[in-house]
């Protein structure tokens, strides 16, 4: 089976995991830490921001139906790229936006789309994305995976997560993964 991974920050990983888990071609989504020097670092250590770990999504995708460029192009829809160290409410080195790279591929993939975006003048602002090798990636605690799925009603969730899902909805509709039969 020829999988590829992507490990993306942008934001808390619940918003990114919560996305990425509707995206057709995607296999599997684990929230995670990756970007810093401590090693097995907590959740409450990287929101301290003492470890420079950043909040992270590895993607698990088959390559046959979504493509790496794609898995960036709704990444970079999904999340503001502008702010360092910012996602809306949630402030902190933790909260960068950053694509650490699994490979040469990845890397100029990343860096192409990044100019392309500049070029193109789809944000504001200049994108402030890190782009780096992945070195490590430490899976998240188990009650951070899968927490818009087991928590919507939670009012982070409705109010921040909400809004991400029905965006990523509406832009990337033929890109939503078919609902189970009897659904």
């Amino acid at each position: 089976m020829d999988r590829e991974v992507a490990t993306l920050g942008g934001g808390c990983f619940w918003c990114l995991e919560a996305v990425f888990e509707l995206v057709g071609g995607v296999e599997r989504v684990e929230s995670g830490y990756a970007g810093g020097h401590a090693p097995n670092p907590t959740y409450e250590q990287v929101c301290s921001g003492a470890t420079g770990h950043a909040e992270v999504v590895q993607v698990t995708f088959d390559p046959s139906v979504i493509g790496y460029r794609e898995i960036l192009e709704v990444f970079f829809a999904i999340h503001d790229p502008t702010t360092p160290n910012r996602q809306g409410p949630d402030v902190g080195t933790q909260y960068r936006s950053a694509i650490y790279h699994h490979s040469e591929a990845q890397r100029e993939t990343a860096e192409g789309l990044i100019q392309e975006l500049e070029r193109e003048g789809i944000f504001r602002d200049r994108i402030v994305t890190e782009v780096a090798a992945l070195a490590d990636f430490h899976p998240a605690e188990e009650h951070h995976q899968e927490y818009y799925r087991n928590n919507r009603s939670q009012p982070y969730c409705m109010f921040l997560i909400d809004p991400k899902v029905a965006k990523f909805r509406k832009q990337f509709s033929n890109r939503l993964k078919p609902l189970p039969p009897g659904s």
